[in-house]
């Protein structure tokens, strides 16, 4: 049973995927994730949904992505709507950050697979103390890279 289900609208969406697959798995988290369409396959997103047990689901899609809002109103848990980047990228983004009142979904930026496992990660450490842990060491971790960055310029500029 993976604690998160990544549902993507499209196989062309995988890269997007990987970013927040790599994120859970550096954070111990179970993921799985399927391909299924709002448009084409809407009875499998909805049996996809109903019949996972996972904690948070990503839906990952890009044009219309009705993805996210479709999989909001087949369950009560978390949703986060990624939005996938295409020849126009307003649409996506209004697509998932846009929801009718009462089915709400959760938004991160385009093409933010990565940021999406973080907020999933963040709600699941809610009752999970072992991945909070590793939120805080993964941003200690980002806080010691921007120091050394720091230094690293400093020294750059000056010299």
């Amino acid at each position: 049973m993976p604690q998160v289900l990544i549902i993507l609208g499209s196989k062309s969406d995988a890269p997007v995927a990987k970013k927040a697959v790599g994120v859970l798995k550096e954070l111990g988290i179970s993921s799985g994730t399927v391909v299924a369409s709002a448009h084409r396959t809407p009875d499998r997103v909805k049996e996809l949904v109903a019949g996972s047990d996972a904690e948070v689901f990503i839906a990952i899609a890009g044009l219309s992505a009705a993805l996210p809002g479709a999989v909001a109103a087949a369950t009560v848990r978390p949703v986060i709507g990624v939005p996938v980047s295409g020849k126009v990228n307003l649409d996506a983004v209004l697509s998932v950050v846009q929801m009718p009142g009462g089915i709400p979904v959760a938004a991160v930026g385009l093409d933010r697979g990565d940021n999406a496992a973080l907020l999933a990660a963040q709600i699941i450490a809610l009752h999970d103390s072992a991945v909070s842990g590793k939120l805080l060491k993964h941003r200690q971790a980002m806080a010691d890279a921007v120091l050394r960055d720091s230094e690293e310029v400093a020294k750059d500029v000056q010299a």
